[in-house]
């Protein structure tokens, strides 16, 4: 004969389990506390553009009376600027994955002693101060016909990113199952096939999370801009924004405005990709 225990669940007791710790209420407080403060200077920065007297230092906590006068003013002096970053940065991007991904995808597949090498001197150009790489541009800008161009400036931007661009994709793609690449090759394909059919559709979060990031690059690049334009004809925001502050400073609200609007591309890609982000990150972590 056989007994069965019946085990009844207490409600009571399941929903104090469930209760949140002093500990980890006290961690949620403080991590609160430490958002609040990291952007309240975002926050600022949106109260301040909508100031309709333009004058920072007597603004509320809050836009009472908000005026849109800062954003019209904003759009009529930096509306072609903000273009000028869109289209530099958009062509940084596709240099910058255009030569980044074949490079990654032979330092991952390939079996040559000098990779090791090749991706040493990577990390080294990576560590190059940008001042120095700008000064040698300008110099190599100025007898090739380069400066205040559009071509110029998305060169410098990508050559900026293709070496992070790398690491990260080589590490993705240095871990694709060996099965697959060799499955591709017993078909017939060669390895530019290889590549372009099987390694890039697999690494798909490595190449947005690479694009992206050069696309931050570019976007909030100012050296490059400062140093590779001499005439108003080609001015990124960034540039456009640090020469507003000489003739805007009794009007901040067109300056503000002008800041959160170049902050919107930036903003809105991240919360866009965020998974791809962090998926792209943590492949080259796992095997």
């Amino acid at each position: 004969m056989t007994t069965t225990a019946l085990v009844t669940v207490n409600p009571g007791a399941a929903s104090r389990a469930r209760a949140l710790k002093p500990k980890q209420i006290a961690y949620a407080v403080i991590g609160i506390v430490i958002l609040v403060v990291m952007l309240f200077p975002v926050y600022w920065m949106i109260n301040a553009s909508l100031q309709p007297s333009g004058n920072t230092l007597t603004a509320g906590i809050f836009p009472t009376n908000p005026s849109w006068a800062g954003y019209e003013k904003a759009f009529a002096d930096q509306g072609k600027n903000l273009v000028t970053s869109l289209v530099i940065s958009i062509g940084a991007v596709i240099v910058c994955l255009a030569i980044a991904a074949p490079a990654a995808y032979a330092l991952a597949q390939f079996r040559y002693r000098w990779i090791s090498i090749a991706l040493l001197i990577i990390l080294i150009g990576q560590m190059i101060p940008g001042i120095v790489i700008a000064n040698a541009l300008y110099a190599a800008y100025n007898d090739l016909g380069l400066l205040n161009t559009h071509v110029g400036l998305i060169i410098a931007d990508a050559s900026q990113s293709i070496p992070f661009a790398i690491i990260v994709m080589r590490a993705f793609m240095a871990n694709i199952h060996p099965s697959i690449i060799e499955a591709a090759r017993v078909d017939g394909a060669g390895q530019v096939r290889t590549f372009w059919s099987i390694a890039l559709p697999v690494s798909k979060n490595a190449l947005i999370t690479a694009g992206l990031f050069a696309f931050l690059f570019a976007w909030s690049d100012f050296l490059f801009a400062l140093t590779l334009t001499t005439t108003s004809d080609i001015r990124p925001v960034t540039l456009g924004i640090y020469q507003y502050l000489g003739t805007q400073v009794s009007n901040w609200s067109a300056v503000m405005a002008t800041a959160v609007l170049s902050s919107l591309p930036a903003i809105i890609l991240l919360l866009i990709a965020q998974k791809y982000i962090a998926a792209g990150a943590m492949g080259g972590s796992v095997k």
